[in-house]
């Protein structure tokens, strides 16, 4: 239902692409080269391979207009961040971009000859510093890196419950603790019997206090 309303919400034309999208990438799927010659493609395929290197063209081309400008405001503030990334979610970028790319990655996986013949990945490529400036000013993205840069070593040890300090070292909160701590205005939280401090992801997150 939550999808039904979200294509509601989107506009007419939006739609629209986004299903003729989908159509391109059905007709490059391997199911209609059974029986196919290795390395030699119909002239249908072909075409269809030319048409999405033209569409991909021209989607990389809006994007590459419409990212420098949301990096520059997003840049502003968390807040102007925040917003950006609402509007750019709900434009090209945030609703046609992600479904073609994994599209692109999956038919490059069953037919890379034909999508090396398409020529469409070399234009996607072009995005990338694009968007890597884009996502460098999401708030919180120091720590991202640094924890993903710290697995499976030290973040290893976190999911598996092996804590690298002696249990004398571990501080034992009370419930009185937390409530009192909660009231002056913090936002801890217990999970499995385990106190997070998720203070500065409460700042992030859109979804409000409630539900965190």
């Amino acid at each position: 239902m939550d999808q039904e309303l979200y294509s509601k919400e989107r506009s007419a034309s939006l739609d629209l692409l986004l299903r003729f999208q989908r159509l391109l990438v059905s007709k490059l799927y391997p199911a209609d080269c059974v029986g196919q010659v290795p390395n030699t493609y119909s002239p249908d395929l072909l075409g269809v391979g030319s048409l999405l290197k033209k569409y991909t063209a021209l989607l990389c081309t809006h994007i590459s207009d419409i990212l420098p400008v949301a990096t520059s405001i997003a840049s502003t503030s968390h807040r102007h961040f925040a917003e950006v990334s609402r509007v750019v979610d709900g434009d090209l970028t945030g609703i046609l971009l992600p479904e073609l790319v994994v599209s692109i990655v999956l038919l490059l996986s069953k037919n890379a000859g034909l999508m090396q013949e398409a020529g469409a990945i070399p234009l996607l490529a072009g995005l990338l510093e694009h968007l890597d400036r884009f996502n460098h000013l999401a708030p919180g993205k120091e720590r991202d890196d640094n924890e993903d840069l710290a697995w499976p070593g030290i973040m290893g040890s976190f999911f598996t419950g092996q804590s690298c300090r002696n249990n004398e070292e571990v501080t034992l909160i009370r419930k009185a603790d937390l409530e009192n701590h909660n009231k002056d205005g913090g936002f801890w939280t217990v999970i499995d019997g385990k106190v997070y401090d998720i203070k500065d992801f409460q700042t992030q997150s859109l979804t409000g206090s409630s539900i965190l």
